[in-house]
């Protein structure tokens, strides 16, 4: 079922005919940091952790994260493979590695990938409302007006 889930939004990602709002809603927040992807991608990741280590603690959260890089590595073979490190100040240093490497496009490609990828996961575990109001936790007003109008456009 997971497997099917992931086909279907890296299918959608790259087709953008997802039907979930948080996977456009992750692709809009990060199409504006196209200079600035790692940065932008690291400071996101940083807040996602704090809120989802709060609700699963840190082994659950490297957990879905290694899971989550593992999956997206199928469609970005280049995406960091290492489990975030125990400090917090440097747990995403090979993830920004990564993306710093590449293209500020396919970085941004990667990450929202990636991204979507681990909130899948994370609904499928938690369900898809109290990922969803996680996710609003994380990304703030700009994340709710989005996703209100996405919700009204359906």
């Amino acid at each position: 079922m997971l497997a099917t889930s992931l086909y279907r939004s890296i299918v959608e990602f790259f087709t953008g005919t997802s039907d979930l709002p948080r996977h456009q809603i992750i692709k809009d927040l990060m199409a504006p940091h196209t200079e600035t992807v790692a940065d932008a991608a690291i400071h996101f990741w940083e807040q996602m952790a704090a809120q989802i280590i709060l609700i699963v603690g840190e082994a659950g959260f490297n957990a879905l994260y290694a899971r989550s890089v593992f999956l997206t590595q199928s469609t970005f073979p280049w995406l960091s493979a290492g489990l975030p490190s125990p400090r917090s100040d440097q747990r995403f240093t090979e993830l920004k590695t990564s993306l710093e490497a590449q293209t500020p496009a396919l970085a941004s490609q990667a990450n929202s990938l990636l991204l979507i990828t681990f909130t899948d996961i994370l609904a499928a575990l938690i369900g898809e409302e109290l990922t969803a109001s996680i996710l609003r936790s994380v990304w703030g007003d700009d994340a709710s007006i989005k996703a209100g109008k996405e919700l009204e456009d359906e």
